[in-house]
């Protein structure tokens, strides 16, 4: 069955929220998105901050976030990636951080794929930009194979708040693809997101807009409540 325009999902969206209400969200977001340009450290803290925030609050993470700073050495990956038994020890009973072990340690392994990355491609940035909107899924995969305890959902937050052009599978977002008959279920499988990253190539080919805002419009075509 053929994709239905973007430009009807648009009109859905306006039927929503209004032509202007739509404009007035997507305005929030007005830059198109562009990879921030930060030193390795940063990579290695926002890769952080996203592990530590799944199934945990944001808000409590981002609160503490100055003592995790502080515990982890400002994530200067060349220091954190040689952290040994003892400095876990230390970090398992620093109270200024979430004491979990095993994030804990998957910090220390994304500080070695945060240095493995950049001295392949010269820095962490530089990576990023070279991989295109078009293979979000390789992308995916690639931190699924490569960085540690960084799912799905945690590496589209990420990749979206540090400016890659990232779409996001919300609950609305699924909702609408399964409505778009991209996928049946909400998608887990690799044929599923083929389909999906197929679709979002599709109408961000016929709309002109990033897959961000392509992702939004979608998740905005839902409902009003939302």
């Amino acid at each position: 069955m053929p994709l239905r325009k973007f430009s009807e999902i648009e009109k859905l969206a306006e039927k929503h929220h209004g032509k202007a209400g739509l404009a007035k969200r997507l305005s929030e977001h007005a830059k198109k998105p562009a990879v921030k340009k930060q030193s390795d450290d940063r990579w290695l803290a926002a890769m952080s901050q996203a592990v530590f925030s799944a199934g945990f609050s944001w808000d409590v993470i981002e609160k503490k976030w100055p003592g995790f700073e502080e515990a982890f050495d400002h994530f200067d990956p060349h220091k954190v990636a040689f952290y040994a038994d003892r400095e876990v020890a230390r970090l398992l009973k620093d109270t200024r951080i979430v004491r979990n072990g095993a994030k804990i340690q998957a910090t220390i392994n994304n500080a070695q794929f945060v240095i493995d990355t950049a001295n392949e491609h010269s820095s962490f940035t530089a990576f990023l930009k070279l991989w295109p909107a078009s293979d979000q899924i390789g992308l995916m995969e690639h931190f699924k194979k490569h960085a540690s305890h960084l799912g799905p959902s945690a590496t589209m937050y990420f990749l979206r708040s540090n400016g890659w052009d990232s779409f996001i599978l919300s609950p609305d977002v699924t909702k609408a693809l399964i409505r778009e008959k991209v996928v049946s279920k909400a998608p887990t499988s690799k044929a599923d997101m083929k389909a999906v990253q197929s679709a979002f190539n599709a109408w961000t080919e016929q709309s002109g807009l990033p897959q961000r805002d392509v992702s939004r419009i979608l998740s905005f075509s839902v409902g009003s409540s939302h």
